[in-house]
């Protein structure tokens, strides 16, 4: 069962309480958060650390159950159109597309970050952090994570990468059978790094949705992709649909490359024995997007005050540092190091280093801004219709 709201506390606004009131308001409920669940890492740091550790601090239950993107917005909206005032979820892993489809629906509770202890540290004057797609946060979800796209590949097959996309033009066409994208997430992230580096200004994506820019430039890039579709992985004429199908024909050595939202996920990867220890992951030269990932509130959630006290802890410098670890997660900080008590600042600062991930402060240099949200949206949309499909 996704909530109990009979358990749950009554319903209060968090935001006209001092933090003591809320973290005593907190004890004792339960908190459900709806996440993606397809990473058995991430999985493990929830239930093997965070879930025993607001319950032992805080006596907050958490529960988590699977849904992401979609689901989290078709539950959110099914309850908003019945009229339901009492929602079966607190909290939600959300950015992007996400977050833009919640606001649109007045479906977050917010703002409420200015009201997390832990906030202080966040680096919310970094772009990448205090703003999701082109949108600002507002308060409306808090920051939990921060991380470039990068494409991962077998140095055995990948004598020498390559660092554009007509470098992959050529690439495909010398190695075929090597290459392909899956149609969700990730792959679509690598579609929409090409659609912004392939124009000389990736500026130009900056900004609300422009129709004319888009058609224009995905025209561009649905022609690169068909011209190399042949030499895809069984010919272009099916495709991964999970990024987890990917990183097994990775693994397999079906394919020479995959590719991760989160820069450091080669090594994890590699230390869970999945990838191959010759895997080794790279930002090519004309850039990638990088993000951040967020954590937000229900509007209706019947226990805001303990949704807070779990988000709170998620921003500390203990649970932050944790989950930066390559071996636990490998999740870039959303925290501003220079901010941080002394003790933590060296901790964070001799954090062991990573091995085949590319090194953060020069992938910084690539990183690429994400565009409106519906320059998403029309990737997922057009990628079938103009490439999959035909």
């Amino acid at each position: 069962m996704v909530g109990c709201a009979g358990e749950k506390s009554p319903e209060v606004n968090p935001t006209e309480l001092s933090w003591p009131e809320i973290e005593q308001q907190a004890k004792g409920g339960e908190v459900t958060i709806m996440m993606w669940k397809g990473d058995p890492l991430i999985n493990q740091y929830m239930e093997d650390f965070v879930i025993p550790t607001v319950k032992e601090r805080f006596e907050i239950d958490l529960e988590i159950v699977s849904g992401q993107g979609s689901q989290i917005v078709s539950t959110i909206l099914s309850e908003l159109d019945s009229g339901q005032k009492n929602s079966q979820l607190d909290m939600m892993w959300i950015n992007g597309e996400t977050f833009y489809q919640l606001r649109q629906v007045d479906g977050l509770f917010g703002p409420f970050t200015s009201h997390l202890p832990n906030a202080k540290y966040v680096d919310f004057e970094n772009p990448f952090i205090g703003y999701d797609f082109q949108q600002p946060v507002e308060g409306f979800e808090a920051p939990w994570g921060n991380v470039q796209f990068t494409l991962i590949y077998n140095e055995k097959m990948v004598d020498d990468p390559p660092q554009n996309l007509s470098d992959f033009e050529d690439w495909v066409e010398q190695n075929p059978g090597q290459f392909t994208i899956p149609t969700e997430f990730a792959g679509m992230t690598l579609l929409k790094s090409w659609l912004l580096s392939q124009n000389e200004n990736p500026e130009s994506f900056y900004g609300a949705f422009d129709e004319e820019l888009y058609q224009a430039e995905s025209s561009r890039l649905w022609e690169s992709i068909n011209g190399m579709k042949s030499d895809f992985w069984r010919q272009g004429e099916t495709f991964p649909a999970t990024i987890t199908q990917l990183h097994q024909l990775f693994a397999n050595g079906e394919v020479a490359f995959t590719m991760s939202n989160n820069d450091s996920e080669v090594d994890n990867k590699i230390a869970q024995g999945v990838f191959p220890d010759y895997s080794r992951a790279y930002v090519p030269e004309s850039g990638t997007i990088q993000n951040s990932h967020y954590l937000g509130i229900s509007k209706h959630s019947e226990n805001k005050t303990g949704a807070m006290v779990v988000i709170n802890f998620l921003l500390s410098p203990e649970a932050q540092y944790r989950k930066m670890i390559p071996e636990i997660w490998g999740d870039g900080t959303i925290l501003s190091v220079e901010k941080l008590p002394s003790e933590w600042k060296e901790k964070f600062r001799t954090l062991p280093g990573r091995i085949k991930a590319p090194d953060r402060n020069q992938i910084q240099e690539k990183a690429l801004m994400e565009p409106d949200p519906e320059y998403m949206i029309r990737i997922f949309e057009d990628f079938r219709k103009e490439v999959v499909q035909k």
